[in-house]
């Protein structure tokens, strides 16, 4: 038998943390068994369902690097396969029409509530036979009222529902438009689904299209549903918890792996090991070892893997996610030094790519004036001569490389008999603009000779006009 999984979302919203770790989950279970992954929009909320969503759960699909192998199907497009097995189950007697308005609904349910009964329709339509004019009705699925639904669900383990707790469920509304849960049996039946992992949230759900599917004739796959994600307030996740949008994720700053190898750890587990990379994640998840208890997020622990990664990855990766970043903040990536050496000269301090574009922008642009508080602190007249020093020797320097310019500012810090610092932090607000760059040598090996030499000029022209300013008080 081949694996197959699939991830169907509803396009009302973005892809968020939740439904990324389902798919992750998915997709992994897939992979490890060389199976097939699925991809399915569950659109049929015309109302809520929007392009914008569907292209935004592709592009957080694309980027988190989880390849579908069918797909993506829209269940928009498949309205005459449900039409078609709708009938075939009213023709077999397993769905009626239903000819209740919503207010004779809504006073069956008052009285169940009345009586301290469990709501739910009670089956008034299930014999009826003659039709009612000028209500068109909605079609029920005929839900068995002995025995009990019976499986081993993957993560929770056994589980069983009485029939008599189940209500008859609508599979078709009065416009004729299927419903969620009909959809779904249909659509796991058609594409051979052998197992769904979804949240636990869908739980109750389960029962009903386990009968639906066996009254379509169909066999029911292997279920795993994942319990819920929490916020560190025990709460449920949402937007005040980091519960964004995984491409906002993207925007800032993070990096796909680490986002994935966070989510793995999101209620799976080995041993005491933190960092997976795909080929371990693929190699060791098992839906079987999945915790029951909720997880919670934190946003802290995603950070620090987003750290690690930036530090171990290639360069060249890390450059290829940095692009972007610079590019939005009016970049020319032209106009200044190759990306690979400034991402080296910054990997083993940035927690972001957010953090590590902001810290690059003096390489690509001129700054309209230095940090109020930095240039306070650090350009002072005291600064000016050791600024002059570093001036003369890097202008008249031959080889423009990090080691030779480290040795330039030492050399100017021993003749002036300062500490290291009081040299290079005011070269550094001289050509950064601020007081955070990388290490002063491999910041002006990158930025050139020219753009040096003509900031640490700017900088002594704002000393100057400092005293300047002092002495006419």
């Amino acid at each position: 038998m081949t694996i197959r999984t699939r991830f169907a979302p509803s396009p009302t919203g973005y892809l968020h943390i939740g439904g990324a770790r389902t798919a992750l989950f998915c997709w992994l279970y897939a992979r490890k068994h060389q199976g097939k992954f699925v991809l399915r929009i569950e659109d049929t909320d015309r109302e809520r369902s929007t392009p914008e969503s569907v292209q935004a759960i592709l592009d957080g699909m694309e980027w988190m690097g989880l390849d579908y192998d069918e797909g993506p199907f829209y269940q928009t497009q498949r309205f005459d396969r449900y039409r078609e097995l709708i009938q075939k189950l009213l023709d077999e007697g397993k769905a009626y029409r239903c000819y209740c308005t919503r207010e004779e609904l809504d006073e069956m349910r008052e009285a169940q509530r009345a009586r301290k009964e469990k709501p739910r329709y009670d089956g008034r339509c299930r014999d009826r036979s003659d039709a009612r004019e000028g209500v068109e009705p909605v079609i029920r699925f005929r839900n068995p009222q002995d025995g009990a639904v019976v499986f081993d669900d993957r993560v929770r383990g056994h589980v069983s529902f009485n029939n008599s707790e189940l209500d008859d469920l609508i599979i078709a509304r009065s416009d004729g438009t299927p419903t969620y849960n009909f959809t779904v049996v249909v659509d796991d039946m058609d594409m051979q689904i052998t197992h769904v992992i979804r949240g636990d949230d869908h739980l109750n759900n389960t029962p009903r299209q386990i009968n639906m599917i066996r009254a379509l004739g169909g066999e029911p796959p292997v279920y795993a549903h994942v319990p819920m994600i929490l916020g560190s307030d025990g709460a449920r996740l949402s937007k005040r918890h980091g519960a964004v949008s995984v491409l906002q994720y993207r925007e800032e700053g993070y990096l796909p792996d680490a986002l994935i190898n966070y989510l793995v750890r999101l209620g799976w587990s080995h041993g005491d090991q933190e960092v997976f990379s795909r080929e371990e994640m693929v190699e060791l998840f098992d839906i079987d070892e999945v915790n029951r208890s909720a997880s919670t997020f934190s946003p802290e622990k995603l950070l620090w893997l987003n750290q690690h990664y930036i530090k171990e990855s290639e360069p060249g990766d890390v450059a290829k996610a940095l692009a972007p970043l610079l590019e939005a903040r009016g970049c020319d990536l032209s106009a200044g030094p190759s990306l690979e050496p400034i991402v080296v000269s910054q990997q083993e301090r940035a927690k972001t790519l957010v953090e590590m574009a902001d810290n690059s922008l003096f390489f690509f642009r001129d700054f309209d004036e230095f940090d109020e508080k930095a240039a306070k602190k650090n350009l002072r007249p005291v600064a000016e001569a050791p600024l002059e020093a570093v001036k003369a020797a890097l202008s008249s320097l031959e080889d423009w490389q990090a080691e030779k310019i480290h040795a330039v500012v030492n050399a100017v810090a021993e003749e002036q008999e300062l500490k290291l610092g009081k040299v290079a932090q005011p070269i550094r607000v001289a050509v950064s603009g601020g007081p955070v760059s990388p290490p002063i040598d491999q910041t002006l090996a990158l930025l050139g000779r020219e753009k040096t030499v003509e900031r640490i000029d700017r900088a002594l022209a704002y000393i100057q006009s400092r005293k300047e300013s002092a002495e006419s008080a």
